[in-house]
């Protein structure tokens, strides 16, 4: 069966361009299969983990959004000392997995994908993926800082990687397949197919996007998105918001202060994690200790500022309420940005297990609701705060990320409008220039000019 498989993906003879778009349909259908599944195993898994490790015994349900709950604020601390102790045990735990099961699996797990991707997509092991779910499942449920895209899109693309090699598909074709398991699981786990498609072409390079891997990320981020939906929904994470229109053109102005900021925010997120990565490096310690040190302080942080604890993205739906954020201490508003990235970096930095797309979104959905709250009732502000948290949310990390037109589809669907992509653009290119060459992937790339050169670089018997 297998051999019949990769008859119909491996061709036998220069194929024209139907016979490639066949070939593509199939794969891009079990990529999407195997993406979707992924996506319904870690959910399940984090929010497990989730309701048994924060909720019943740290004593805390963190808010939710309307797509993933009831979009309720989510309780106080009923036993603060509680927090620390078991943020640091999951802490510990997910440490252990990854230093002594699968080392592959630290850090954000996007990164390693891109690195697959450009180096040797047949590379990523098997074991990394159930290392990978468990080891994030328990560290960002237990309340450490990190996001759900990083985990989804390196268990899609570890499994198509390692189905790649046992079929010993061409390695440009994996590399296709890899980059397109790796935006379907983006696409997937936050019901933005399209975003997820595009991110996952133009996360490969700063300058650049993967086209030829456009196609087949289009029809596998589809596929993830039904199978996933068909278990937990289609609706939008933070909602449908219907109501948020741009009809103001003064208000471009204010958007390119929220551009500024985002891109401030982004640079510092940037340069705060790697520089935080590189000193638990040259601690004097175990690997599978110093998680733990960053989960305590995770623990200790987020009993002063709550929203440092798990994704966040409860605490950005929030903030879109008015009288919410209006009625929140102002000191409160302005730490909060500034405190997802110290528990981001004491959290994956420290060599956990999680993503750090999720963190980014909050990071820039917060910077927009600081702008707002700061800025009230000045001319030409608008009413509500929802669009500067929307436009901060893909600015930042567009810009972090160098993905801009992924992320405002991705954000786009993910707030179920699309009426504000015309002041996201300013505000997305005001950051990018802020952020400049600094990205959080490591692993990208300038250009495809200088991916062919990376490519010319590998061993005869990878290419």
């Amino acid at each position: 069966m297998l051999r019949r498989f990769r008859s119909a993906l491996v061709p036998h003879r220069p194929t024209a361009f139907r016979d490639s778009l066949n070939r593509w349909l199939l794969m891009g259908v079990v990529i999407g299969i195997v993406s979707g599944l992924g996506a319904i195993l870690f959910y399940f898994c984090l929010h497990t983990g989730t309701r048994w490790l924060l909720e019943y015994l740290g004593g805390y349900t963190p808010p939710s959004t309307a797509g993933e709950g009831d979009g309720t604020a989510g309780s106080g601390f009923t036993r603060p000392w509680a927090i620390p102790l078991v943020v640091t045990g999951g802490a510990l735990v997910s440490g252990l997995l990854v230093h002594f099961v699968a080392p592959d699996a630290k850090g954000h797990g996007t990164d390693n994908a891109i690195r697959a991707a450009h180096h040797d997509p047949t590379s990523l092991r098997g074991k990394v993926a159930a290392v990978k779910i468990v080891a994030s499942s328990i560290l960002i449920g237990s309340g450490g800082s990190g996001g759900r895209e990083g985990p989804t899109a390196q268990i899609s693309a570890t499994v198509i990687s390692s189905l790649c090699r046992r079929l010993r598909i061409r390695t440009p074709d994996a590399r296709i397949a890899v980059i397109a398991a790796t935006a379907s699981g983006i696409g997937a786990i936050f019901r933005a197919p399209l975003g997820g498609a595009l991110l996952g072409a133009e996360l490969l390079y700063k300058d650049d996007l993967e086209a030829d891997a456009m196609m087949p990320s289009l029809i596998s981020s589809i596929v993830a998105y039904v199978v996933f939906g068909s278990v937990y929904g289609f609706d939008p994470i933070f909602g449908t918001m219907s109501g948020e229109v741009f009809n103001q053109p003064l208000q471009l102005l204010w958007f390119v202060v929220i551009g500024l900021a985002a891109g401030a925010m982004g640079r510092l997120y940037c340069v705060v994690f790697y520089r935080g990565c590189d000193f638990f490096d040259r601690l004097p310690l175990p690997g599978w200790l110093t998680p733990t040190i960053g989960g305590l302080c995770v623990g200790l942080l987020g009993l002063a500022v709550p929203a440092a604890l798990g994704t966040g993205y409860g605490t950005i739906a929030q903030q879109m309420i008015p009288e919410t954020l209006a009625s929140m201490p102002l000191l409160m508003v302005l730490a909060i940005p500034f405190a997802k990235i110290a528990a981001t970096t004491w959290s994956i930095g420290s060599g956990g297990s999680g993503g750090v797309f999720g963190p980014g979104m909050v990071i820039g959905g917060s910077t927009g609701a600081a702008v707002w709250r700061l800025l009230e009732g000045l001319p030409g502000m608008p009413a509500s705060p929802t669009s500067f948290i929307v436009v901060g949310m893909i600015a930042c990390f567009g810009a972090a990320a160098h993905a801009p037109v992924g992320m405002m589809l991705m954000v786009g669907e993910m707030t179920g409008n699309l009426s504000l992509l015309a002041p996201a653009m300013i505000a997305v290119a005001v950051a990018s220039r802020v952020v400049g060459p600094v990205s959080i992937y490591r692993s990208q790339l300038v250009d495809r000019l200088e991916g062919r050169k990376v490519h010319a670089a590998i061993p005869a018997h990878i290419r």
